[in-house]
């Protein structure tokens, strides 16, 4: 087995867990799932494939995350970050067998191809392919930044490198199930934009830069996305990727994928911060409150100690 164990957060993922851990079994056994309490099987199919489970209460993306960065039991040198509802295609799980400890020690951090299906159909345009993540990365030298939504792995130190092939995003669940899950999105999507004005938070994240990585640079485009009006961006954000960047090219799953995720989800972010303003203006405490009793979301910046525990 490879010198690597991964690290996979789940809440009744008992479609995906199968698919997604005998993916990883070529190339490691060393894999440590931190469920935040499922009511379905998910738990008692992955300890049967041999993962390591324990349960933590759910607090946000980030923070359960870290959890799983600072308790897992594995000693290897590399971590790994999965979804659920992701798997590693074969390629990928035979070049980490190849090359994973031939890494010179000045890396810190290695580059994975997601592909995104919707509606079973691989969406390989729209500016949704490739989508380059940081997937892979030495043991201490990278966490979860701590924002809302959009979460990335932070390197604390060492260069980092891209390897050829690819994760699959491929969710099972229905319609239904994605839009209410976009919905509860939508909040903190929100959350993510008000915070470049009011900085809510001044947790270390990746840095926005036009000519850095992949994840850098739509940090920067997503900042530039929150200076334009309201309802305008959601618009020219589906032209972009519908027309501009050819998601028509993707057929009747790529229309029905660029409208909602492009164009309903972000529309339904910006009818929401209206109401925002509506109901309390800009005043900063008044904002901090209405998240609170309104969503249940404390967006008072936290303490240093508290990033990244439970």
């Amino acid at each position: 087995m490879t010198d690597v164990s991964v690290i996979i957060l789940t809440h009744n993922e008992e479609k995906h867990i199968t698919r997604c851990l005998q993916s990883l079994h070529p190339f490691t056994n060393k894999i440590f799932i931190v469920d935040s309490f499922s009511t379905d099987k998910t738990v008692e199919i992955a300890r049967s494939l041999g993962a390591t489970v324990v349960q933590n209460a759910w607090v946000n993306y980030a923070t359960q995350y870290n959890f799983g960065i600072e308790h897992t039991p594995f000693e290897t040198t590399w971590l790994m970050r999965m979804d659920a509802d992701e798997y590693v295609m074969s390629d990928l799980a035979d070049e980490i067998n190849l090359r994973l400890s031939g890494i010179p020690a000045t890396v810190g951090g290695i580059y994975v191809k997601r592909r995104v299906f919707f509606l079973n159909r691989w969406m390989r345009h729209g500016g949704f392919y490739p989508i380059w993540l940081l997937r892979l990365w030495r043991r201490g030298d990278g966490f979860c930044e701590q924002v809302w939504h959009d979460e990335h792995i932070k390197l604390t130190k060492g260069e980092s490198i891209q390897f050829s092939h690819d994760i699959v995003d491929h969710n099972l669940n229905n319609l239904t199930w994605w839009t209410q899950k976009h919905n509860h999105y939508t909040i903190l999507e929100m959350i993510n934009l008000l915070n470049y004005r009011y900085k809510f938070d001044q947790a270390e994240t990746v840095e926005a830069r036009f000519f850095g990585t992949q994840d850098q640079r739509m940090r920067y485009l997503k900042e530039m996305y929150a200076s334009l009006p309201l309802f305008t961006r959601p618009v020219l954000y589906f032209i972009y990727r519908y027309f501009v960047r050819m998601g028509f090219l993707d057929g009747r799953a790529g229309f029905a994928w660029c409208f909602l995720q492009a164009l309903w989800y972000r529309f339904l972010v910006d009818a929401k911060l209206m109401e925002v303003n509506i109901r309390v203006g800009n005043d900063r405490d008044a904002i901090i409150n209405y998240f609170r009793t309104e969503y249940g979301k404390d967006i008072r910046p936290k303490q240093p100690e508290q990033v990244g525990q439970s």
